[in-house]
């Protein structure tokens, strides 16, 4: 999975790639050259006393020492310019494929998750990528070309890498094989704790009302000491790793000197060369130590990858057309036929054979008990869920095969929990159209019943904006979500509660002067306030996501049994039978 999503992320950097390794090929011979003229130094100048000899071949090495680094910052140049714009690439490509799931696919990764996999897990891709063009590309060039030099200095002496490389190569394998599964159990934490700490943070006036400080500090400090526990278990792991990788090295110097002593005493071999063969030893033992610490990153970012792959493989349950509807040839209108939806794996539908019909210049509205699908029946109009059975229409034509562009165009959806981005007033207004005017961001402000406490802010318009919202109340913060929706300007108005936190004075205020405004629009309002849909043209009753009641409410009050319990659960029959 690693390897398949590096390729299709790497292909657009095939050259800056080849000027790594062509740098980092040149930065290794020359390392490998070095302890040759090093050898000739101590064989060919300092044992004969031969000054001019070692200055020489001294300036030589230096020329080489220059080259070597000047090719090593080159290839680090280009191979950390390659490595951010592999990360750089791929939170692109997951924020574009989560922008187009619905609400169906991020409920399955869940917030937490996906910010984690964005962040956290691109970057461990991204390292990886780093370590691959700064160490990497150089190891097995030198491991090689460290081998071929050693052998053409003395082969009975090179004997001893075939013990010595295969006992690094094993035990560098087993001690991998052990960490794997722990780097995935880390990520898996990891998205737990950042649950947790999201939840407490959104959360923050609910635990503070109930007074459950103390429990969800525990909650997090659960989850907080299960991500340190496997941190540790990898840790202790990674620990032992350099220790017995430099046992080894260093038993290996040691072996070397033992029996290269021998040799030179034996005149096998000079001085120089046994400087020379422990060098490309010690660069060998390198190489392979670099690749360990490659081979460390190896298995996390494995695992991040198949997480990163799990999202960019993961299609959207609302999918575009293929040959879109770009023109619509009437206005507004709205129609549900037969409509149902079932949740993924759930036992029975949330809807079932839902007909409703709106019309522009006039107010549909829905009521009904908690839980009767009002809110998932509104969300279905523009395609935050697509109906598993019948159909949604908009001018007669299913919003499945409208351009989605003009879909959003066509519908303004203000949601049972508005929510308003970091910024300021004005551009929260401008959500929907960002050429919005000044005079028609008041005017939007003004219907919304907004205004005045828009004026009394500091900036105004230019007044900040909490992320959320969160510096404002349910009220203003509803208010601004509607005017958000006026100042986009659609042809069909979906209100999903949106006016539970007003209170009644405001909320009539508000819908009067949204009947003048918006009387040429479709209208559909989803209320559990009675007072709030009365006066609608249409009201339609659900109960348990299926219509038991259509009509105005004088109509329904005298038919639908479901809907008169509903209106004298808030009104007196007085209340009820007058207007």
């Amino acid at each position: 999975m690693l390897i398949k999503l590096l390729k299709v992320h790497l292909r657009p950097y095939r050259t800056e790639i080849t000027l790594v390794v062509l740098f980092q090929f040149l930065q290794t011979i020359a390392t490998l050259y070095l302890p040759a003229l090093n050898a000739d130094i101590i064989d060919n100048g300092v044992i004969r006393g031969d000054t001019g000899y070692v200055l020489r071949v001294g300036a030589g090495m230096l020329g080489i020492t220059v080259l070597q680094i000047t090719a090593q910052a080159v290839a680090v140049y280009f191979g950390a310019r390659t490595a951010m714009a592999v990360g750089r690439d791929l939170r692109a490509s997951i924020f574009t494929r989560v922008q187009g799931f619905s609400a169906r696919e991020v409920g399955q990764f869940g917030a937490p998750s996906l910010i984690t996999r964005t962040t956290n897990d691109v970057q461990q891709i991204q390292m990886l990528v780093l370590l691959t063009f700064t160490l990497m590309v150089s190891a097995p060039i030198m491991c090689v070309g460290g081998i071929v030099l050693a052998m053409r200095e003395d082969v009975p002496l090179s004997s001893l890498l075939l013990v010595i490389v295969p006992i690094l190569v094993t035990v560098i394998g087993l001690i991998i094989a052990r960490m794997r599964p722990l780097f995935r159990s880390m990520q898996e934490r990891l998205d737990r704790v950042n649950q947790v700490m999201r939840e407490q943070i959104t959360g923050i006036r609910v635990i503070r009302a109930f007074v459950r400080d103390d429990h969800e500090r525990a909650r997090y400090g659960v989850a907080n000491d299960n991500l340190t526990d496997v941190s540790l278990r990898v840790g202790r792991i990674m620990a032992l790793m350099f220790p017995t990788v430099m046992l080894i090295v260093n038993i290996s110097s040691v072996a070397v000197l033992w029996f290269g002593g021998h040799r030179i005493d034996s005149n096998g071999m000079q001085v120089g060369e046994l400087t020379a063969f422990i060098s490309y030893l010690m660069q060998i033992l390198m190489s392979i130590m670099m690749a360990t610490f490659m081979f460390m990153m190896v298995p996390r970012a494995e695992v991040c990858a198949e997480r990163i792959e799990e999202v960019l493989g993961t299609e959207s349950s609302v999918a575009a057309p293929a040959a879109p509807v770009t023109t619509l040839s009437r206005h507004g209108e709205l129609e549900l036929r037969d409509v149902g939806f079932r949740y993924p794996g759930a036992e029975a539908g949330v809807l079932s054979g839902v007909r409703l019909t709106a019309r522009p210049n006039e107010v549909t509205a829905i009521i009904g008990s908690t839980g009767s699908g009002k809110t998932t029946l509104l969300n279905l109009i523009p395609r935050l869920f697509d109906a598993t059975e019948g159909q949604v229409l908009v001018d007669g034509v299913d919003v499945r095969e409208i351009d989605p562009a003009l879909l959003s165009r066509l519908i303004g959806l203000v949601p049972q929990r508005p929510y308003l981005f970091t910024g300021t007033v004005a551009s929260n207004l401008r959500y929907g159209n960002p050429d919005a005017t000044d005079e028609q961001l008041w005017e939007a402000l003004e219907i919304a019943q907004a205004r005045p406490f828009v004026e009394s802010m500091e900036g105004q318009l230019d007044a900040p904006i909490a992320q959320g919202g969160t510096n404002v109340s349910g009220g203003q913060r509803q208010r601004l979500a509607i005017a958000r929706t006026l100042v986009h300007r659609p042809e069909i108005y979906l209100f999903d509660d949106s006016f539970s936190a007003l209170d009644y004075a405001t909320d009539a205020a508000l819908r009067a002067a949204l009947t003048d405004h918006i009387a040429d629009a479709t209208v559909v309002i989803v209320a559990q306030r009675v007072s709030t849909i009365r006066d609608a043209d249409r009201i339609i009753v659900l109960d348990d996501g299926r219509v038991v009641g259509t009509g105005t409410h004088e109509e329904l009050m005298e038919t639908s049994p479901t809907y008169r319990e509903i209106v004298l659960s808030q009104l007196t029959v007085e209340e009820a039978s007058t207007r």
